[in-house]
């Protein structure tokens, strides 16, 4: 590493490489050997070459705000920092595209494409921190999601190197490219199958208004029935999130976004378009959710007060850790008709398990997240809520949902994949894994569970008392 890397590119004592020990998922820690801080494409590829000549596995890592450990370190292993790649290259008004380095942060994207009436649509939570190509790895959403679409669907090329090396681009700036839609492959892959270090996205032009509805509701399955009911109307907001009860309070005490306190659960519905659009839409979903069960309906009178609306929900995952020493965020996806029968779920898992859970989610395309509390000094606790987080994933997959929605599967959801996934599937899986990385040195032991791991899981659940036979249920 020192021969193709400069002076301070290089990390290896303890005390230098320990911040790099996790990404946002704090439950899971593990010590580099190595961190590499390249600067330019040439050692990017000058380390990988030389990591894949001597059989050494690599974790790319960005800003590390992921929540699904699929940033954590390999012990013998290099973790390449890609954060010095942060420069934004091109913004082309007239394709509205722009060219930038992976470790370009979200936002920056907007506010460099501000002045040219545009932005970037996906916005994750954490989108003043988290850079574009963590997006890429993870395919990241936001509480615009649902009408603007993922990651994937904002991004039209990436460029990186493979395992070995190699130069290698997905995706091009024509509406379509020759070829298999090798794109789809690696957005949302994790870091398994390629190193990422440029991004052509998409950018949209910036509404000339947008109002948000803050409605309350004094039972979960009304509120989880209005959410149907509004995609069911023909409605496509813009946003469209939900919070329970436990989530409201700790974020109302944090930012003071006016929620209401005594609702079992709130909704935030956006409108954005031309003032004639959203007047029309705000109406039409404002009948919907008191026809739905609202108890008290707000819009949102300037932007100022649209911005504080969305201010608690932006602020919901820092909110709960005032109230708590730990959480573990899940990411699980439902059918939008479920919403209210997860909550329902989740509310007895709280008490088999002895933990808190508040819940915030993308509602409109029924991506949950699930805040545990809990206390990670304690190793029971952390057993606990293991075991809870499990359970909530594998109740969305019963329930026909999936076990993660956009903070991918890491480490974290390693064991559920056993649950969703058959043996045969997760061969198919492997299957890509090595047509990109055959010798399994990119992000190793992560997202695509083993079959000795599964049955271990299966011995797992039978002492804990989930299933009575170690054979994995299927749904």
């Amino acid at each position: 590493m020192q021969a193709v890397l400069p002076h301070g590119a290089l990390l290896w004592n303890a005390e230098d490489t320990t911040p790099y020990e996790c990404d946002g998922l704090t439950a899971y820690r593990q010590r580099p050997l190595v961190v590499a801080l390249p600067e330019t494409e040439a050692q990017v590829q000058a380390v990988l070459q030389a990591c894949h000549a001597l059989a050494v596995p690599v974790v790319a890592r960005g800003a590390g705000t992921g929540l699904s450990g699929g940033a954590m370190p390999h012990a013998l292993g290099v973790t390449l920092s890609l954060a010095r790649f942060n420069r934004i290259l091109a913004v082309d008004p007239a394709s509205r595209t722009a060219r930038v380095q992976c470790g370009v942060r979200n936002l920056a994207i907007s506010e460099a494409a501000a002045p040219h009436g545009l932005y970037y649509a996906p916005d994750p939570s954490s989108q003043i921190a988290c850079t574009i190509g963590g997006n890429v790895a993870e395919n990241s959403g936001g509480v615009h999601c649902l009408k603007y679409g993922l990651t994937l669907h904002n991004v039209l090329k990436v460029r990186g190197f493979t395992v070995e090396g190699e130069p290698v681009e997905f995706g091009g700036e024509a509406l379509d490219v020759p070829g298999y839609d090798l794109l789809s492959v690696l957005v949302g892959s994790e870091g398994m199958l390629a190193v990422t270090t440029e991004v052509t996205v998409k950018l949209v032009p910036k509404p000339l208004l947008a109002r948000c509805i803050m409605a309350s509701f004094d039972d979960l399955r009304k509120a989880g029935d209005a959410v149907a009911a509004v995609i069911a109307a023909g409605i496509i907001p813009a946003g469209l999130e939900m919070m329970d009860k436990p989530m409201t309070a700790a974020v109302e005490d944090f930012v003071h976004a006016g929620y209401d306190l005594a609702a079992e659960a709130i909704l935030l519905c956006e409108s954005d378009g031309t003032p004639e659009e959203v007047e029309e839409e705000i109406g039409r979903m404002s009948e919907v959710l008191r026809a739905a069960g609202a108890i008290a309906i707000a819009v949102s009178r300037d932007e100022s007060e649209r911005l504080r609306f969305w201010s608690g929900r932006k602020n919901a995952f820092p909110a709960s850790g005032r109230i708590s020493p730990d959480y573990m965020c899940m990411d699980s996806t439902i059918p939008r008709k479920r919403l209210a029968d997860i909550l329902l779920a989740i509310q007895a898992m709280e008490k088999k398990y002895g933990l808190r859970c508040a819940n915030v989610f993308h509602a409109g395309d029924g991506n949950l997240h699930p805040l545990i509390l809990f206390d990670a000094n304690d190793p029971d606790q952390l057993h606990r809520c293991e075991l809870f987080g499990a359970d909530i994933l594998e109740t969305s997959v019963a329930m026909g949902g999936t076990v993660t929605g956009e903070h991918g599967v890491g480490v974290e959801k390693l064991n559920s994949m056993c649950v969703q996934f058959s043996p045969e599937e997760r061969e198919q899986m492997f299957g890509v894994k090595r047509a990109f990385d055959p010798r399994g040195l990119l992000n190793p032991g992560k997202v695509i569970p083993t079959l000795n791991r599964c049955a271990e899981y299966g011995k797992m659940l039978v002492r804990a008392g989930r299933i009575a036979h170690p054979e994995l249920p299927r749904y």
